[in-house]
């Protein structure tokens, strides 16, 4: 293509720079760099033309020319020719120059365009620049900018020039006067120093490598006078920092002696710099430099200013710094660098002048100066070595530091000692032990409130570093190995480090395991006299005991059993093969589990198992008697952590077990002296050691107790009149409970063969000498709760012990009565209405256990046991949540949240048990009963809470009885009656679990009675059966349901229960008609009923009268027996006055109230008479008048439709009747003639007013303020309708289609059809059978007058197609006649449903779709061409169902109009309705798929003149049009004769695939240009249509179709370009309002650089 053409494209884009966005300025220029990527000399010339004749072209846009001429300029510099490339750096230099004034990103851009030219055409930029660089003149400041860039940019380009250079700059400093000039010098100079030195120490690969410092020696010297001695004095704090940063990398420059004579006057201004700027980075920067080159020429003035130096720079390392200031991190980094170069010349005063400032007591000063300090430490260790114990001595002070920040930094200070053999010199240790110390910090300590810093100390705290800083240490620095191990032992025991624990047994692991490769068989401690270092027994009980909590303190755990798995042999030499294969096991445990599901008591167990198996394997009395005294030893240690005592507790006891008689007496006598008896958690570890002791040494155990008892210590604490001498009542009482638990313990321990034996005298006797004590010879018993507890505790460990011996059922307790005394005693001593201590738990467990022994209670004793047990247990309240209502609170109650609730569980347990273990005593009928009354103030309370607590027990004793009865002769039941009228009510409570619990118990009764009257125990009884499956309809809410259940097990209780006992359960049901709880009240009424139920017709009164007595009794009375008998007496009425019942009901107020339409329903009861009354309503709905026209305005252009009274009491009245389950039958009968009246009774009543009466009467209601039922006489007949379906057996068809809202739909013009189609639908599916005589009478309805009831036929006529139903019931000819006769109707509705019904046949009967073809394709084609739709709706369904048909009529057929039909879509395909769009495209596709084989050469046509549509609607806005894009192109593709154009299609287009739009255009037109080049004209062509779519993402699209074609096509298709055509729609673009569309514009312009 020609050059002009080059220019054109260039200046479309070049004119396209001034678009107003951002974005679309940057498309611009990015498309100008990609047009420059292949055309860089074009591009660059055309850039270069638009600036020089556009000079008054705004400078942003000019700006963004000049930034892509950069980047062209810059990836092509090679190919560019010095013609060009002198023209470009006269521009740019222009541009850079052409206004005084700075204009930042302009003239930044000019700049960095002479830059990029000037790595290669140095020569040519340096004349332009120097040109404009003339002595006596005062340069453009970016001439002077573009120099200094230059100069890091081509250092060996630009340093030869520099002397030159320098020598005109240094007259121009003296006539700069403004401060920016000025900075912009100062910023050459230092470039330039900066690249002179990287020239220099490069020298090796200088172009002249005789360049010395010394050229530019003088030059910077004499600007360095006039920088410092002028600028730095007058100018402006911008300008002194410039020169500041200046004067850093020019005194490296500067001879020596002239540096040396400057120092004096240079370092204190440099210093001043820090007290007037607040960015002090580039000052620190600056210093570094000035500080190198002092000291890289042996400067003596240093050690003038040295002192002076260190204050400034230790007054900036202490500035604190915060994380989010980039600029103080790097300062600080600046600062500490000059502190290198300080201690390695000087590090004798630099230490001298740092390690006082350790002993100051502020913050910022200690932890600046240790942050310097570890700097050094690392940067100049050689320095540093012999500095080691000066610098160690000096941390003393920073070691007692409290504050965090100190502390992180001193941690990070040892941990560089570490690094550096510091800690290996006297004094090492100590900071060991501080990194330990850190690590032992409790929870409160790591966080101190420190204003913002705060948050940095959490997420990074003082302990979480000096934990890694330790392992760190152990495990990476080698020469740590000595002075850790065994050092770190001495840590383990002492309880001040116990958070420490985890860290110190990992680097303790690691330290061993290392020891243990160098020397295998070699011990790993060597104690050599060394006192401090634990001993083995010290070892093991302190990681014992932690182990104990094992997820506490980081998993100490674990860790602590890993420690001692290594150090075994250290142990005890016997224990290594036993501890390989236990620990292990250990640890595998722990990792099963965490800290929220471990189970403490299974995990404690293992380790006392553990403990055990260990002291038998090592079998040496006197190891484990070492072993007993460390333990003993150490329980002080642990008195702040109560539950690891008492798990050490539980270790003495473990190890004690294995210890001598004599060892075991002198140590139970220490434990009894020295515990703590006020805590709770030790007294309870005390009486588990005597516990686990007494298992080995029962005797020495007991003895110990009773010497402490009768010991002066213990008495002490007893007698009154030394009661305040020693210690307190509360004290003493501790001390007792202590002794009581311990007796307790002992007796589940000790062996069960001695147990019997001992239990009365030596356990229950001294039990009570502890709880109880004598006050001048009187027996006083203690109120203190803990001490009750303890006594119930015990006895409950006693007794279950005694029951759980080989000989315990026959075990005679003397002191039985007593103890069940002092029990109940504490159960009523307990508050009632709250469950706050398990004392009544324990102490009902100990009663069970105490009933089932020897000898039996007397009857009152049970009685006071029974009631206080029961009155304590069923008054707890519980406590509804918020928003509760009474049926939904749980019985248990909730004070205390889970805990108080699962102890209250816990406790009904034990009282099932406790009842249970009375009942075994007295195995009678007499004695279930005594058990139920006293359970039957409690099953008939007026709570809910306590009925349903008192029915679940009776259930639980029934259950009990029954399973436990044995019967040896035939026994009445006389009870029966009286105990099932008791619980038949409670069936109906309001309490869900009492009624489940009720049915229970009259389940076990029926069965108790069956079994007295001989039949076996396993005889499984139907009728009793059944009342277990009732209990689902008990669960459920509804009342209706509640009370129907409760009427059949009335009718199973009647089958079985004797006649002798009738009467005495009707008299108890009489009873509870004023049961407190309504329901049971109802449920009593019910079951009266049913057992009544043959007392006859009872009323024969006048139909009139009796059915307005009726219904006001009703008003009066809501009592169910009171509905029950209108419900009976109005069904009597009607069988014998069927019409006149009917005809009185009707004349009912409407809308009918609720008793009217109770007796309605009752005509439903017996399906004759059902039949009846549903043939009468029928009578009344199709043959009166429909609705009335009325005017109800003069001026109104359309009547109201106001429907007739009859027909619509008639219609809610046949709801009702339906409505009744045993209308069932009667709505069989009827069923076609009641599914039609109804459906056109709903398609006629859509929009009907009520009659005028009842509109009157609604305002009346809403004028009084009092709320009135409306009533629609369209919801109405739709409700009947639902009542039908319901009644008839398809509830199916009612729930399919109420399932997306099909009834409401079915309710409004709009979606009518919509819910007659789904209707059609689910009686398709759900009732085929009945849709013959359902049809016929549709048929007859097609000609109505009405077009709303043909519309409604219609529609249920044509979905009806859609099932295979009508061919299987041999439907489908009429059905097809009936609906082609339709097809000239003169609604456009009627047409559109029919072609809706014959597409239909494709998923009904698609089998049948060849046979009929010729008359679908006709009527389809016909569709297409209705003319008289003016909305196209009939085409859309026309096209629908082509789309449908296609893949099943007759091939023949089809392509005898195949053409026809592509022809008459086409225009769809852009239509603005979404619907014609998709389904046109969409039906395009079908026409592919159909047309391959004979037909594709014919067909091909059409698929080209589709391709764009098709490709640019894939970016329509609606998802629909895209799908159907999707699948049209996809069919498209095997026409096209192309397998790779196919293969994309089928690749890209997947449904639910994601779409890269533009990738997949680009691919399309890859292969459409490579396999179909001579479509490029026509395709471009019909693209550019597309230019000006309503739409702007398929706008967008065009111009990419456009662009890739382009892109991807041959030269020789050139000629099918038209580019004026073109360029003129794309110039066109580039002003669209969419910016999207513009972006595309110019990405398309950056592809036409083909043609240039």
């Amino acid at each position: 293509m020609s050059e002009t053409y080059a220019k054109r494209l260039s200046a479309i884009l070049l004119d396209a720079v001034t678009d107003k966005d951002p974005q679309m300025q940057e498309q611009v220029c990015g498309a100008l760099c990609d047009f420059g990527e292949s055309k860089p000399a074009e591009v660059l010339s055309a850039c270069e033309e638009h600036l020089r004749l556009h000079e008054k072209l705004a400078h942003p846009y000019r700006t963004i020319i000049l930034r892509a001429m950069e980047i062209v300029v810059s990836n092509h510099i090679s190919e560019l020719d010095k013609d060009m490339a002198r023209a470009i750096i006269l521009l740019a230099s222009n541009e850079m120059t052409k206004v005084k004034e700075l204009v930042s990103d302009w003239q930044q851009a000019a700049s960095s365009v002479l830059v990029a030219v000037g790595r290669r055409f140095i020569s040519s930029v340096m004349e332009e620049l120097l040109s404009k660089f003339q002595p006596g003149l005062l340069p453009h400041p970016c001439t002077v900018h573009t120099l200094a860039s230059l100069s890091v940019s081509n250092v060996f380009g630009v340093v030869p020039f520099l002397t030159s250079i320098l020598s005109t700059m240094l007259p121009m400093l003296g006539a700069a006067k403004h401060d920016s000039m000025k900075v912009v010098f100062c910023c050459a100079l230092q470039r330039f120093s900066e690249s002179i030195l990287e020239y220099l120490a490069n020298l090796d690969q200088a172009p002249d490598p005789t360049v010395r410092k010394d050229a530019f020696a003088s030059d910077i010297f004499g600007a360095y006078d006039i920088l410092f001695h002028q600028w730095l004095q007058s100018g402006g704090a911008k300008l002194r920092l410039a020169v500041v940063e200046a004067l850093g990398p020019m005194s490296h420059l500067l001879p020596s002696e002239k540096l040396e004579e400057q120092l004096p006057k240079l370092l204190p201004r440099v210093l001043a710099f820090y007290k007037k700027h607040t960015e002090t980075v580039h000052v620190s920067k600056s210093l570094s430099q000035i500080l190198e080159a002092a000291v890289s020429v042996g400067s003596r003035t240093l050690d003038i200013h040295l002192n002076s130096l260190l204050a400034a720079l230790h007054a900036q390392i202490c500035v604190p710094v915060e994380s989010s200031s980039p600029l103080v991190m790097s300062n600080q980094k600046e600062v500490l660098r000059c502190f290198t170069v300080l201690a390695c010349c000087s590090p004798d005063r630099l230490l001298a002048f740092l390690l006082p400032k350790l002993d100051t007591s502020n913050e910022r000063t200690r932890v600046g100066t240790l942050q310097v300090l570890r700097h050094i430490i690392n940067t100049a260790a050689a320095q540093m070595e012999v500095k080691k114990p000066v610098i160690l001595s000096s941390m003393k002070l920073p070691l007692l530091d409290t504050n965090n920040k100190v502390k992180r930094v001193v941690v990070q200070v040892v941990s560089a000692m570490a690094h550096h053999g510091y800690l290996e010199q006297p004094g090492g240790k100590a900071m060991v032990e501080y990194i330990v110390q850190q690590c032992a910090l409790p929870p409160e300590a790591e966080i101190q409130k420190l204003g913002a810093d705060s948050e940095a100390l959490a997420a990074d705290s003082v302990r979480a570093i000096s934990v890694s800083t330790l392992y760190l240490v152990s495990t990476t620095v080698d020469r740590m190995g000595e002075v850790l191990w065994p050092y770190l032992l001495e840590f383990l025991v002492p309880i001040r480090f116990t958070r420490a624990l985890s860290p110190l047994c990992r680097s303790l692991v690691h330290l061993a395991q290392k020891r243990q490769e160098a020397g295998a068989h070699a011990p790993l401690i060597q104690y050599n006299g060394n006192v401090h270092l634990p001993s083995p027994y010290a070892i093991t009980t302190r990681l014992l005991a932690v182990s104990s909590h094992p997820y506490v303190g980081d998993g100490r755990g674990a860790a602590s059993l890993r420690l001692l798995n290594v150090l075994h042999q250290d142990i005890h030499p016997a224990l290594g093969q036993r501890w390989v294969t236990a620990i292990p096991l250990l640890l595998e445990h722990l990792d099963e589990y965490s800290e929220e599901t471990l189970s403490q008591k299974e995990w404690e167990e293992k380790l006392l198992v553990f403990l055990r198996d260990s002291l038998a394997v090592v079998s040496d009395n006197t190891w484990v008697c070492h072993l007993t005294l460390e333990m003993c030893k150490q329980l002080p240690n642990y008195n702040g952590t109560p539950l690891e005592k008492n798990f050490l507790y539980k270790c003495v006891g473990t190890t004690l077990g294995a210890a001598s008689s004599k060892v075991v007496r002198k140590h139970l006598r220490e434990l009894l002296e020295t515990a703590r008896y006020q805590e709770e958690r030790e007294h309870e570890g005390l009486a588990c050691c005597f516990g686990i002791c007494a298992i080995s040494h029962l005797d020495d155990t007991l003895a110990q107790l009773d010497d402490f008892v009768k010991s002066d210590v213990f008495r002490k604490s007893a007698g009154i009149f030394n009661l305040f001498k020693n210690r307190s009542e509360s004290e003493a009482n501790k001390v007792r409970s202590a002794l009581i638990l311990c007796y307790g313990h002992v007796a589940a321990g000790a062996p069960r063969e001695l147990l019997l034996a001992r239990v009365e005298a030596d356990l229950f006797w001294n039990m009570s000498q502890c709880f109880s004590t004598k006050v001048l010879g009187i027996k006083v018993e203690t109120q203190d709760p803990a001490l009750r507890l303890s006594l119930v505790q015990s006895v409950c460990m006693a007794t279950q012990a005694i029951c759980s011996s080989a000989h315990g059922s026959s075990f005679h307790l003397s002191r039985k009565a007593e103890l069940v005394a002092q029990m109940v005693e504490f159960i009523r001593a307990e508050p009632p209405d709250s469950l706050k201590t398990p004392i009544w738990k324990k102490a009902m467990l100990a009663c069970t256990y105490l009933v089932t022994l020897e000898p039996a209670l007397e009857e009152q004793v049970q009685a006071d046991l029974i009631h206080s047990c029961l009155h304590r247990v069923m008054a707890v309240l519980p406590e509804p949540e918020e928003g509760d209502s009474p049926q939904e609170v749980s019985a248990a109650p909730t004070v205390g949240g889970d805990p108080q609730e699962s102890l209250y569980l816990d406790t009904v347990q034990v009282l099932k048990d406790l009842l249970t273990s009375l009942l075994l005593w007295n195995m009678t009928p007499l004695g279930l009963q005594v058990m139920v009354e006293h359970l039957s103030p409690w099953i008939k309370s007026p709570r809910g809470h306590e009925r349903v607590r008192a029915v679940g027990l009776s259930a639980c004793l029934l259950q009990f009885f029954l399973q436990h009865l044995q019967i040896s002769a035939l026994v009445p039941f006389h009870n029966l009656g009286l105990l099932i009228g008791l619980f038949s009510p409670r069936c109906a409570d309001l309490w869900p679990a009492t009624r489940r619990e009720a049915v229970s118990c009259i389940h076990s009764l029926l069965y108790l009675q069956l079994t007295c009257v001989g039949f076996s125990r396993d005889y499984q009884d139907d009728v009793a059966e059944q009342l277990l499956s009732l209990k689902d309809g008990l669960v459920h809410p509804d009342p209706a349901i509640l009370f129907h259940t409760c009427h059949s097990i009335a009718q199973l209780i009647a089958k079985r229960l004797p006649p002798d006992q009738l009467i005495n359960l009707l008299l108890t049901l009489f009873e509870s008609l004023g049961d407190p709880d309504k329901n049971c009240s109802r449920a009593a009424s019910v079951m009266i009923n049913c057992l009544l139920k043959e007392r006859g017709n009872m009323l024969q009164e006048k139909v009139p009268e009796i059915v307005s007595v009726l219904h006001s009794k009703l008003q009066e009375t809501r009592e169910e027996h009171i509905l029950q008998a209108a419900q009976h007496s109005v069904f009597a009425l009607a069988t014998h006055h069927c019409a006149s019942v009917v005809s009185n009901l009707l004349g009912s107020p409407l809308p009918f109230d609720s008793h009217t339409c109770t007796l309605w329903r009752a005509l439903a009861l017996e399906p004759g008479l059902a039949a009846q009354v549903l043939g009468l309503l029928l009578e009344k709905i199709s043959k009166d008048v429909l609705f009335e026209e009325s005017q109800a305005f003069l001026l109104s252009s359309t009547p109201d439709r106001v429907a007739t009274l009859l027909p619509l009491a008639a219609t809610c009245a046949l709801h009702e009747v339906a409505s009744a389950p045993a209308s069932g039958p009667a709505v069989l009968e009827l069923y076609p003639q009641l599914f039609v009246a109804l459906l056109l009774r709903v398609s006629c009543t859509m929009g009907v007013q009520p009659p005028r009466q009842l509109q009157a009467k609604e305002r009346r209601s809403a004028s009084s303020g009092l709320a009135s039922r409306s009533l629609e006489p369209c919801s109405s007949a739709v409700d009947a309708l639902q009542a039908v379906l319901v009644r008839g057996g398809n509830e199916d068809v009612v729930q399919c289609v109420g399932l997306d809202g099909g009834w409401q739909l079915l309710r409004t013009s709009a979606g009518h059809e919509e819910g007659v189609t789904r209707l059609a639908s689910a009686m398709a599916k759900f009732a085929g059978p009945r849709l013959p005589l359902v049809m016929k009478l549709l048929f007859t309805t097609q000609s109505s007058m009405y077009e709303v009831q043909r519309v409604t036929s219609t529609a249920f006529l044509a979905e009806l197609l859609s099932s295979n139903v009508v061919n299987d019931l041999m439907l489908l000819e009429s059905l097809l006649y009936n609906l082609m006769a339709r097809q000239k109707d003169t609604s456009a509705r009627v047409r559109r449903l029919v072609l809706h019904g014959l597409a239909n046949i494709t998923l009904g009967s698609p089998d049948k779709v060849q046979t009929h073809s010729p008359q679908l394709l006709t009527a389809m084609i016909g569709g297409l061409d209705d003319g008289d739709d003016p909305h196209s709706l009939v085409a859309l369904e026309a096209m629908v169902g082509l789309a449908r048909l296609m893949d099943l009529v007759d091939a023949w057929d089809l392509h005898a109009v195949l053409l026809h039909i592509a022809v008459r879509i086409r225009p769809f395909f852009d239509s603005e309705r979404m619907e014609l769009r998709s389904v046109s495209i969409g039906l395009f596709g079908h026409l592919n798929k159909a047309c391959r084989g004979d037909c594709k050469d014919v067909f091909l046509e059409q698929v080209v003149g589709g391709l764009v549509p098709l490709l640019l609607h894939l970016r329509d806005p609606h998802a629909p049009v895209v799908t159907a894009c999707r699948f049209a192109l996809r069919m498209c593709g095997p026409n096209l004769e192309c397998e790779e154009l196919a293969a994309v299609f089928q690749r890209h287009l997947q449904e639910g695939h994601d779409l890269h739009f533009g990738e997949f255009l680009n691919t399309t037109c890859k292969h459409l240009m490579r396999h179909f080049p001579d479509l490029l004209g026509r395709l471009l062509s019909t693209s550019l249509f597309y230019y000006k779519s309503s739409w702007e993402d398929v706008r967008a699209a065009a111009p990419m179709l456009t662009g890739f074609l382009v892109l991807h096509m041959e030269a020789e298709q050139r000629p099918q370009v038209d580019l004026e055509q073109l360029l003129t729609a794309l110039q066109l673009l580039l002003k669209d309002p969419a910016l999207k569309v513009r972006l595309k514009a110019v990405k398309t312009l950056g592809c036409l650089v083909k043609f240039a």
